[in-house]
């Protein structure tokens, strides 16, 4: 109606001009990529990860949302404001999620189909991690409902008809199903970043791949289903990449046939749910191993000074096998306590992140396989929604703040590493 009046183009002209000014200069500038930045692929030698020839000990984080909240403009600077903070403390490392699969703004739509605003979301993720010197540890699928997870991938072959079981642990033996997690490795390896120009397979911003996030497979306790999958899994990635590293996603539990079953597992379901961390972790095309520490979680009834002791009982047990059995790196790649927990307090929840925090240190010190523990999990403010009970915004408390900036100038003492990051100046 305005442009019967020719008001109407005045006005649009001008809204461009506001939208254009507000994407370049505030909340959702337009991205800059700087081709002269280099980086260098982390690599492994035995027990430790290396970096530029020096031992590289990881002092990282957990924002698995970064994807998520790359697909509309502005949501962005919540990622760019996560990636700076990072950099700013000193860390090195995220882990995030490099999956969508079947739900909201899905990355893969249906086996094969893919939404290319999502996938141009993770590339704005990897370019924008590569700009602050953040590396990104990148899971492909959750064993977990969240993000559709493998029980989408078995709900896609059961409406093709082809599924040969209902229960979601046929993601792990379903040929279909197999397939269809295949083509997703080789799409999203072989992607070539709309930004950077840089196929993800050659960009060294990309720590490394991780298979599944916390793996379980119930129904085949021996183990046998999990391994077979690991086995063809890990060695399909390396077919198609062989720059970066690869673990698995586990969460550390020893199998039925292993003496710490009894003696380090939290309880006697632990061995009961398919996985085995030395079995699985000799994989020959697994690089490292993955371990979490939830004692929250794994011991309701039990108090809070007793969870310390198994903590500490828990990670050196790992520390041990990668320096003895493995001789690979061990990743603590999540910690965390709930603030859901009976009688929460923040000072808890810093004995718990200092307790891991110190024994990655000692292990630094020493130059054994801990090679570094990436807390659960770090966000920006305004981010309730994505919180799920563990989440922080570090700079809202100075004591947490603190804790983390210590130890990454801990382990630049102890190694000489340097932050690509310049703006990292608190040591």
């Amino acid at each position: 109606m305005v442009s019967g009046n020719g008001v109407f183009h005045p006005i649009l002209g001008f809204g461009m001009f506001v939208v254009l000014t507000y994407m370049t200069f505030g909340g959702i500038r337009m991205f800059s990529f700087d081709e002269d930045l280099n980086l260098s692929f982390v690599t492994r030698n035995g027990t430790q990860f290396m970096l530029d020839g020096k031992a590289f000990y990881i002092n990282g984080w957990n924002s698995y949302w970064l994807m998520a909240q790359s697909v509309e403009l502005y949501s962005r600077p919540k990622v760019r404001e996560m990636l700076k903070t990072g950099a700013n403390m000193g860390l090195t490392v995220c882990r995030t999620w490099a999956f969508n699969d079947g739900d909201y703004d899905a990355l893969q739509i249906s086996p094969g189909r893919f939404n290319e605003q999502t996938f141009k979301a993770l590339d704005y993720v990897i370019a924008e991690a590569r700009q602050h010197g953040i590396r990104l540890l990148l899971s492909l699928v959750n064993n977990l409902h969240a993000y559709g997870g493998k029980t989408q991938y078995v709900k896609w072959a059961l409406q093709e008809g082809i599924g040969i079981s209902s229960s979601n642990d046929s993601f792990f033996f379903d040929p279909t199903i197999r397939s269809y997690f295949k083509n997703y490795i080789k799409t999203v390896l072989t992607r070539k970043n709309t930004i950077t120009g840089i196929e993800y397979r050659n960009d060294p911003t990309i720590f490394g791949w991780e298979l599944i996030n916390e793996p379980r497979c119930i129904s085949d306790r021996s183990g046998d289903t999990l391994q077979e999958w690991i086995e063809e899994m890990s060695a399909f990635v390396k077919l198609i990449d062989k720059n970066h590293l690869t673990t698995i996603g586990l969460e550390g539990f020893y199998g039925p046939n292993d003496p710490k079953d009894l003696t380090v597992n939290p309880e006697y379901w632990a061995s009961k749910v398919g996985t085995d961390f030395i079995r699985n972790s000799k994989t020959p095309n697994i690089d490292f191993t993955s371990v979490h520490i939830y004692p929250d979680q794994w011991f309701r009834d039990q108090d809070f000074e007793d969870q310390l002791k198994f903590v500490s009982k828990w990670m050196v047990s790992h520390i041990e096998d990668g320096e003895t059995i493995l001789k690979k790196p061990v990743l603590f790649s999540e910690f965390g306590l709930s603030q859901k927990v009976k009688n929460f307090t923040l000072s808890n929840r810093e004995k718990m992140h200092q307790t891991v925090l110190d024994i990655i240190y000692k292990s630094a010190k020493k130059s054994r396989s801990g090679a570094g523990a990436l807390v659960w999990q770090f966000l920006v403010g305004g981010m309730k929604d994505f919180s799920d009970n563990y989440g922080m915004v570090p700079y809202e408390s100075s004591s947490t703040h603190s804790l983390f900036i210590k130890q990454s100038c801990r382990l630049d003492r102890v190694k000489g590493w340097a932050q690509q990051d310049e703006s990292f100046k608190l040591c």
